[in-house]
């Protein structure tokens, strides 16, 4: 199968934005143990970056339907994405990772519908189900691997190295992103 130019440079992009999100997994739960959290601030703040992604997700499709410049605000989501992951190193109270998370939804949810939306726009119908199906699976292999890894780093070094690890490499998501964005200056 033949993809395109942009479809490879958005598989890219979120392949390496998947890494970087993926590290964390349910290492997030001891994450929340260390900073003095327990269940319920696990379930409250896990619960307000769902709502919060949910309803952004809603509000940005509705907002940006049909606009030109959707890479510029996948640019924007994957860098603030990468910022906000930063910001984990400074969080020393479940409060604090409560909005974390809530800063996260949000860019999530400003990158995720943009990012829909330009990759069903890059297919052809000959592949789509395909391409679909190699994003979908891609993610699931990269966030494996990268929970993984993220594993080892927490266990063997610190969530420090692992908040730093990640958002590095969200970094570079949104540079490849930004590539995109370059070079594809009217979507």
């Amino acid at each position: 199968m033949k993809l395109s130019k942009t479809t490879k440079m958005l598989l890219w992009g979120a392949n390496i934005w998947y890494f970087g999100e993926g590290m964390l997994g349910p290492l997030y739960a001891i994450f929340t143990e260390r900073i003095g959290g327990d269940l319920l601030d696990i379930t409250w703040a896990w619960s307000a970056y769902l709502i919060c992604t949910g309803l952004f997700y809603i509000l940005v499709g509705k907002l940006v339907n049909r606009k030109k410049y959707k890479t510029k605000l996948l640019f924007i989501g994957y860098l603030l994405n990468a910022i906000l992951t930063f910001c984990y190193l400074l969080v020393e109270t479940p409060l604090e990772l409560f909005f974390v998370q809530i800063g996260l939804g949000i860019a999530e949810a400003i990158g995720t519908p943009v990012w829909d939306a330009l990759f069903a726009a890059s297919l052809t119908k000959d592949h789509d189900t395909y391409a679909w199906g190699l994003s979908t699976g891609q993610s699931q292999l990269v966030s494996g691997i990268a929970f993984a890894v993220g594993g080892l780093l927490a266990y063997y070094y610190s969530f420090d190295l692992l908040f730093m690890s990640m958002g590095c490499i969200q970094l570079i998501a949104a540079a490849v992103v930004f590539q995109l964005m370059k070079n594809n200056s009217e979507i």
